[in-house]
This record gives C-alpha cells, sequence and structure tokens, in this order.
C-alpha cells in the first residue's frame, strides 16, 4: 500500500467524482493516473487495495469465511487471530502497516453512524452482512493502543441459533434442553452468566426462541445483538451522545419506553456496570420470564459480582439484595473452553441476604431434573 499510496489516493478521488465498479475501467483509470508506468502486477494489487478499502471487512473476509469463526482479532501489523471455538489462532492475514488498520477501522464505524478519530479513539458499531447475520465492530486506535491500532470483530448468528442447534453441537448435555423448554414455560426470571464469548447472548437467544409466539418480549441492549427466531421480539438499542453532547439515549430511558409498550417478558442484554440497576427492575416490574446476562464466571460468584455493579448503579446492598429477593432468578452459567463453549451450571438466588442454590452442575454428569414449579 505504502509503495503506491498517493496513485490510490488520487484513484479514489477520481472514483468519487465518477464512480464505477468495472474492472477494466478500474484498471485502466489505475494506469492513466500512473502515466502508465505499472506492472500488471502492480495493478492487480492496487485494485485489490482498492476493493477491500472500499467492500466489506477488506482483507478479514478471507477469515471470516473460515466454517466456524466467531471472532476476528487485529492487533495491528503484528497479525491477525480468529477463534473457532478452539481458542484463538493465527491467520495468514497480515496488515503491512498500522495505517491500514486504522483506515479500515475508521471506515467500518463511519458506515454505522460512529465516530473514529484523534477524538474519539474508541468505539463499538454493528453492521448486517448479506448472509444475514451481523458484525460486533470494536476498535482502538493508536494511541492509546501503543503497539497499534487494536481491531475485534464479533459474529453474530443469533437469528438462527435453536436450542437443538446447540445440543448438536455439545453446548450442554443430553436431556438438557428439556429442563431449559420447562425453564421458559414456567415464566421464571433468569441470568445468564459467563466470560467475554462464552456464549452468553447466544444461549439466551435459543431460549427466547421457546417462548410462546403469542408473547411480546422487548429486548434492551447497548449493542443489537439479540436476534431470535420469535414473531413478537422487538429490539431496543441505547444510544451514546454525537459530537454536540446531544441525543443520548440510555438504557433506563428505554425501560420506562418498554413498560408502555406491552411486554410481556423484557430482556436486558450485557450487563457491565450501574446498568445492573436496570436490570433488577426489569425482573421486579411484575413480568414474569423477563432476564438479562452478567459477566460472572460461577454461580457462587453471583452475589458478589452483582453488589460490585450495583455500587457503580448508587444502589446499596440491602435494597440489591432485596430485588435479588423478590425476583428469585435462575442463573445459566456458560463457560469457554478448548473444546468449546458449554452451560456447566445451573443455580438460583433465593433468600434476603441472597444465597446461591446450585441445581445442576455438569461435571457431576447427572441428569438436569428440576421441577421449577416447587421454586
Amino acid at each position: 500500500m505504502s509503495k503506491y499510496a498517493s496513485l490510490i489516493q488520487e484513484v479514489q478521488r477520481r472514483l468519487a467524482e465518477a464512480p464505477t465498479t468495472d474492472e477494466t475501467t478500474l484498471a485502466t483509470l489505475v494506469r492513466e493516473v500512473s502515466g502508465g508506468v505499472i506492472s500488471n502486477v502492480d495493478v492487480v494489487n492496487v485494485l485489490r487495495t482498492l476493493r477491500h478499502e472500499s467492500t466489506g471487512v477488506g482483507p478479514l473476509e478471507q477469515v471470516l469465511a473460515i466454517e466456524g469463526v466467531s471472532d476476528v482479532l487485529v492487533h495491528g501489523c503484528h497479525g491477525v487471530w480468529f477463534d473457532r471455538g478452539r481458542g484463538l489462532e493465527k491467520s495468514q492475514v497480515r496488515f503491512s502497516e498500522d495505517a491500514e488498520v486504522r483506515r479500515l477501522a475508521t471506515r467500518l464505524l463511519v458506515a454505522a453512524g460512529r465516530r473514529l478519530d484523534d477524538a474519539q479513539c474508541f468505539g463499538d458499531a454493528r453492521l448486517p452482512r448479506a448472509d444475514g447475520s451481523a458484525l460486533r465492530v470494536h476498535a482502538v486506535l493508536s494511541p492509546p493502543a501503543e503497539t497499534g491500532t487494536c481491531l475485534s470483530l464479533r459474529v453474530l448468528r443469533q437469528a438462527a441459533t435453536s436450542l437443538e442447534a446447540l445440543e448438536a453441537h455439545g453446548t450442554f448435555l443430553p436431556g438438557v434442553a428439556d429442563c431449559l423448554r420447562q425453564l421458559i414455560q414456567a415464566r421464571k426470571s433468569m441470568l445468564i452468566i459467563g466470560g467475554t464469548g462464552s456464549g452468553k447472548t447466544t444461549l439466551l437467544g435459543a431460549l427466547l426462541a421457546q417462548v410462546d409466539p403469542r408473547e411480546r418480549i422487548i429486548g434492551i441492549e447497548d449493542t443489537a445483538e439479540l436476534r431470535p427466531d420469535h414473531p413478537h421480539f422487538v429490539s431496543l438499542v441505547s444510544k451514546t451522545h454525537n459530537t454536540e453532547g446531544r441525543g443520548e439515549v440510555r438504557m433506563e430511558q428505554l425501560l420506562r419506553q418498554a413498560l408502555r409498550m406491552r411486554p410481556d417478558r423484557i430482556v436486558l442484554g450485557e450487563i457491565r456496570g450501574a446498568e445492573v440497576v436496570d436490570l433488577l427492575a426489569a425482573l421486579n416490574t411484575g413480568h414474569d420470564g423477563c432476564a438479562g446476562t452478567v459477566h460472572a464466571n460461577t454461580v457462587e460468584e453471583v452475589p458478589a459480582r452483582l453488589e460490585a455493579l450495583g455500587a457503580l448503579g448508587g444502589l446499596d446492598q440491602h435494597a440489591l439484595h432485596s430485588q435479588l429477593s423478590a425476583a428469585a432468578p435462575v442463573v445459566l452459567a456458560m463457560k469457554r473452553t478448548a473444546e468449546g463453549r458449554s452451560l456447566h451450571q445451573i443455580g438460583i438466588l433465593q433468600g434476603n441476604p441472597v444465597e446461591v442454590a446450585v441445581l445442576w452442575d455438569a461435571r457431576q454428569e447427572t441428569p438436569c431434573q428440576v421441577d421449577w414449579s416447587t421454586l
């Protein structure tokens, strides 16, 4: 890219004035701008660079084409890694300079209506794909990323996920799916926990697909990830403020709107901070079967984790335990290992102060048999 940077910039300027996608026309334009002093190999390389800088996710498209890829991670010009459920693997794709990664990251976020520059050096975006999936994009420029611009892509395929598909992929042991279906039918509130990339949102989407089609589900998220196969799922997504400091829409505002939209169930996704107050409010609105996702490793850690998050939202320990006790949510713990993502614990939060009761643990290799009507 650096060898023909000025050439490519001039070609891009002319394409802005007279757009074309015809390869022959583009090749002619490249030769014209170069003055004719360019080899056929370099023409092909310039055309490839133009294509990468204007469509899709550029050179990362070949990584996304690998079957089962869920994450693609770019570490500046130091390498590209991907995850397809076996841990991180290094790709053959490389960027020759950090400026290439920066241009790609900027283009992706700008395409989603977000800003990425020296004044706003990190950001998130969601980009739909032609195959019906979507990409959650996160970028951090250099600086503050000292070793180069970092770009993270998460492939979102929740729309096609079902309990049957998860069982076939070994997410849970045989028989657990029936236990989860009964959980949905019993309209118990749920917290799905796990680390980053453990499959929390994927499991939640599959569970929501089991909800009676006559029920209306309102989903509230920071980034639209949930796409359950359900006819009455409505997605509300929060907004950050614009460059003028206006237009922000917070999750608590969306929760207030959701209550006026005749919901049967309310779902909050990706609780990372003070929005845990909104999650607890949703669990105690009188709508049975509400749900949310929280970062925690085991069901035993959940009370302490929620206490820490509640403190960020100004909720003291007594108030938090009172709300949790009233909701008595079932906790589903997802775990990510080298063998893949799996459901490894089911528990419930009960009492005041709240205590955890483990109802099922995959390590015991016993059937998941829970009478939800008694809990």
